[in-house]
């Protein structure tokens, strides 16, 4: 008798899958972490880095200087931070850099020490950090007083500066200049500490060029131009009076009259005042515009923009003459004829009489 034959049935239980939705969230997932990953690969490498002793962690250092200069590319940055022990691997800084790819200017940085390579780039590219030397050149000063100032806010020898002056004709100016004087724009400027003598003199040329052709100045004209302005910004008190200052000089000019001007006067015989004495103004020195007619042989003191436009601008008028008849306000009289000077003269000697212990 044969055995029985059974049929083995399979489970009717249908084949377990997963739903639609958990996979579809579950490549959502993947695909974000992936992604923030991927933008975030800077920091991740970072903390790796700091893990394996790469990068400096813990407590920050003390501050130090670090200096960009111009020109300096990642490599040049990267070596200065190591350098400076704000940072502890020259490639991994490098290697930060490239990835943040970011814009360095030339400056000195206060920043501490002893950080990641990620936060030293982002302190060194923000204008906060940056330490300068700011100075506030006046208009009006003579060469000699810039010279100082400058040398007082950045700490450059003041001999630096006189030095690099002496070889004036090598910063491009007219040849016909006899000096520098002038040729130093009045303005309030940030220097970087690490900036020469040389290099501060040349940004004050410069921004004295860029003035002139900002006031579309032909070149061949500039020296005549910066005299004539110097001369008006030591005489011109009040600023509406520049333009009118302008105008007795311009006239004075197209007669041949002499500019008589004291201020002149006193910056050829080394003087520090508006008034000059009877000996001042017979000195035989080429700034003397009582004894020789047109302008002087060059400027006589700093230049600002205002002087420059009154210069190319004089108002409309026929004086030759004017006078400041209160010397604390700055009040001045413009007359036509000599007679008409003469009172507003008198006038001024009144004011000095009851003021004797001013001091111009």
């Amino acid at each position: 008798m044969s055995e029985p034959v059974f049929e083995t049935r399979r489970s009717l239980r249908p084949k377990r899958k997963f739903p639609r939705r958990l996979i579809a969230l579950i490549t959502a997932i993947v695909i974000t972490a992936g992604s923030l990953a991927y933008f975030n690969r800077a920091e991740l490498r970072g903390l790796v880095e700091q893990l394996t002793g790469a990068e400096y962690s813990g407590a920050e250092g003390g501050l130090v200087t670090v200096v960009v200069k111009r020109g300096d590319v990642g490599t040049h940055v990267a070596k200065a931070l190591v350098d400076a022990g704000v940072t502890k691997s020259y490639d991994v800084t490098l290697r930060t850099i490239y990835a943040k790819n970011p814009t360095f200017f030339p400056g000195s940085y206060k920043i501490p020490s002893q950080i990641s390579s990620a936060r030293a780039v982002s302190l060194l590219v923000d204008p906060a950090n940056m330490i300068s030397n700011r100075v506030t050149i006046r208009e009006g000063l003579r060469i000699g007083s810039v010279f100082k100032l400058l040398s007082e806010k950045t700490g450059v020898p003041l001999s630096d500066f006189e030095s690099e002056a002496k070889d004036y004709k090598s910063f491009r100016i007219p040849e016909v200049a006899p000096s520098l004087e002038g040729y130093l724009f009045p303005a309030t400027y940030n220097f970087d500490p690490s900036y020469s003598a040389r290099e501060i003199l040349d940004i004050l040329v410069q921004r004295t060029k860029d003035q002139l052709n900002e006031d579309r100045v032909a070149e061949k004209d500039w020296h005549r131009v910066l005299t004539l302005a110097s001369v008006i910004q030591r005489e011109a008190r009040m600023e509406q009076d520049f333009f009118k200052v302008s105008r007795v000089f311009v006239n004075r000019l197209a007669i041949d009259m002499p500019l008589q001007s004291d201020a002149t006067v006193s910056y050829g015989v080394g003087g520090n005042t508006f008034q000059t004495s009877v000996a001042d103004r017979a000195d035989p020195n080429p700034y003397n515009t009582y004894k020789y007619p047109g302008l002087p042989i060059g400027p006589i003191s700093g230049v600002g923009a205002l002087a420059i436009d009154a210069a190319l601008n004089p108002a409309e008028g026929s004086w030759l003459f004017f006078v400041s008849v209160n010397l604390k306000t700055g009040e001045t009289v413009f007359s036509e004829t000599y007679a008409q000077h003469q009172a507003a003269v008198e006038v001024w000697r009144d004011w000095l009489r009851e003021n004797p212990d001013w001091n111009d």
